[in-house]
């Protein structure tokens, strides 16, 4: 008997799994397609002068990543004014001074500027208060008619700006923010970067966030072209100053003030920024992972026997023989293909995916036991133990 009701609980268990799944692939925004590129442009653009542009660079202990990222916006062919300002974080690496010899030693036709932050004040997480340091800078030089937000591990081709602007202007976008493609060098980079980018489509599908009525609200923060008028409108970035998953509380303030949103995979702007080893990707994961869910205990413990249900339990079941379990990892891996051919990976790398879903719910865990011991997010030698999630 108690053979029997263990037999009929794995069995449900299994179609429960196989049910999500299908649920996921089906009625999930196709978060799973990874076609969702740069709008087309008009093909004859209109007369007139380009709009002005000021790129804010927000840089914490980054002088290992600059020579790789700051000269390629700087060598921007873009027929518009431009003006970089790089916003020094509180580095203790010599950021700041990187920058500005770089500015000497491989200059463009765009003038730079290195700004100071300064410490951030209580309510501000670093990143948000330099950003807020950068456009206060920019509005003070000359009122951009768009702002280009870009993390300083982010290098873009020399056509980059001018493609986006030009995508903005033709489909009427304020925000239009591409996902930057990650570095895949490393085999935990392998293991671990596809499906950070994978997890995050699943929670923000970008058909959905594209779509104006739709709920759905998010950007990328290594690259976000913001109309300026959206930026004053939305209040950015004094309304979401606390926010730790930035780009996400960024996305939903345009989108909740009446702005027209864009959010898809990049082809011109790539990260240059290296994850040796498993403790710096789990960092990455774990500052902002518990703040995803709110910092709430309830949503923790629904989401571990979620992602166990979800992730874990096909191919536990489909060892044994259980072909609903075996059903719903082929599902899985057939949802999680695109991504690893969009990271030019061998295609078996899509059935680890449950190995590396372990990874992640292990990496959130850990983010609510620093949160509750009061280290919260932690970044870069800063702690935001009361941070919101945004």
């Amino acid at each position: 008997m108690r053979q029997t009701a263990g037999v009929s609980v794995a069995t449900w268990t299994s179609f429960l799994s196989l049910a999500a799944w299908l649920w996921l692939a089906a009625a999930r925004g196709q978060y799973w397609r990874t076609d969702v590129r740069l709008p087309a442009v008009r093909e004859v653009r209109s007369p007139g002068p380009w709009p002005s542009v000021a790129v804010v660079m927000p840089a914490r202990d980054e002088a290992d990543v600059l020579p790789g990222t700051l000269p390629t916006l700087l060598a921007q062919r873009y027929p518009g004014r431009v003006e970089v300002l790089v916003v020094d974080d509180g580095s203790a690496d010599g950021t700041g001074d990187v920058a500005r010899a770089l500015g000497r030693v491989a200059p463009g036709p765009h003038r730079l500027a290195v700004v100071t932050a300064g410490a951030p004040p209580r309510g501000w997480t670093g990143k948000l208060w330099a950003l807020k340091r950068g456009i206060g800078e920019a509005r003070a030089h000359g009122a951009p008619e768009y702002l280009l937000l870009t993390d300083a591990d982010i290098a873009h081709r020399p056509d980059s700006l001018r493609n986006l602007v030009d995508a903005a202007r033709t489909h009427g976008l304020d925000l239009l923010s591409q996902m930057a493609r990650l570095r895949v060098t490393t085999g935990w980079e392998r293991l671990l970067v596809p499906a950070f980018v994978y997890f995050f489509c699943q929670l923000y599908p970008f058909r959905s966030v594209n779509r104006p009525g739709a709920r759905a609200a998010a950007a990328a923060g290594g690259c976000v072209l913001l109309s300026a008028r959206a930026a004053e409108r939305a209040g950015v970035p004094d309304r979401m100053r606390g926010a730790v998953i930035d780009d996400v509380a960024l996305g939903r303030a345009v989108k909740g003030t009446g702005g027209k949103v864009w959010l898809g995979l990049a082809d011109e702007v790539v990260s240059v920024r290296p994850y040796e080893g498993l403790a710096p990707l789990w960092a990455m994961v774990a500052r902002s992972a518990y703040a995803q869910l709110r910092h709430s205990p309830l949503l923790l413990a629904v989401t571990v026997p979620g992602l166990l249900l979800v992730y874990l339990v096909p191919p536990a079941a489909a060892l044994t023989g259980s072909a609903a379990g075996a059903a719903a990892w082929a599902v899985m891996t057939a949802t999680y293909l695109p991504m690893v051919r969009h990271y030019r990976q061998p295609w078996w790398v899509a059935l680890t995916l449950p190995v590396t879903a372990a990874l992640y719910l292990a990496m959130t865990v850990d983010s609510a036991v620093r949160h509750h011991a009061g280290r919260g997010a932690a970044w870069k030698g800063r702690f935001y133990a009361g941070s919101e999630s945004g």
